[in-house]
């Protein structure tokens, strides 16, 4: 079922196949600057890929639909700053998430997520650049059931980690070769 005349809100870059499947099918609008309830209340739907602000409560609270957000992990590891890194430095599942936004940080129901098998070849950027891909491939393959409600969402458990912009910080002797380091590298300076 199409719903062409539902207004789609990507908090996001439209440089992506996100924004494409999106712009093609419904009035679909895209923003970076941080999100008000004022424009929230516009959208049938809001969708964060990429987005970099935490969305206030108050805009949780008042939204028709819950905001759905494309997360870099396999939650519930690796919630929050630069997932990749952490899933190789903390040797944890790499995957993907699709889950609703509630009022923490990557920790809303989980709609749908895949496991990603990435080997030792890879560095930062390649292995980013796959799990984006796979996320891309995932949400445009699944929204129409996402929107028809025919995927029941999945309460997080309270396991998992989470990490800062700031903790990537103590690690930059690791990335001696910024996001062209290999994974290996990472791999061995573990903790």
């Amino acid at each position: 079922i199409y719903h062409y005349m539902m207004k789609v809100l990507l908090l996001g870059y439209k440089d992506s196949d996100v924004y494409k499947y999106l712009n093609e099918r419904y009035d679909t609008h895209q923003m970076l600057d941080i999100l008000t309830v004022e424009i929230a209340s516009q959208f049938d739907y809001i969708i964060s890929y990429r987005y970099r602000h935490i969305i206030k409560q108050d805009v949780i609270d008042n939204v028709r639909n819950p905001i759905i957000n494309l997360h870099m992990s396999f939650l519930p590891w690796n919630k929050g700053a630069d997932p990749n890194f952490w899933s190789w430095h903390d040797n944890t599942l790499k995957g993907i998430s699709i889950h609703q936004i509630d009022s923490g940080i990557d920790t809303g129901d989980i709609l749908i997520q895949k496991e990603i098998y990435l080997n030792d070849t890879h560095t930062l950027r390649s292995s980013y650049n796959k799990l984006d891909s796979e996320l891309e491939n995932l949400f445009i393959d699944n929204f129409d059931k996402i929107l028809n409600k025919e995927i029941d969402p999945i309460c997080q458990t309270k396991t998992g980690s989470i990490h800062y912009k700031k903790d990537l910080t103590s690690k930059q002797d690791i990335l001696r070769n910024g996001w062209d380091t290999p994974v290996v590298e990472i791999k061995a300076k573990q903790i």
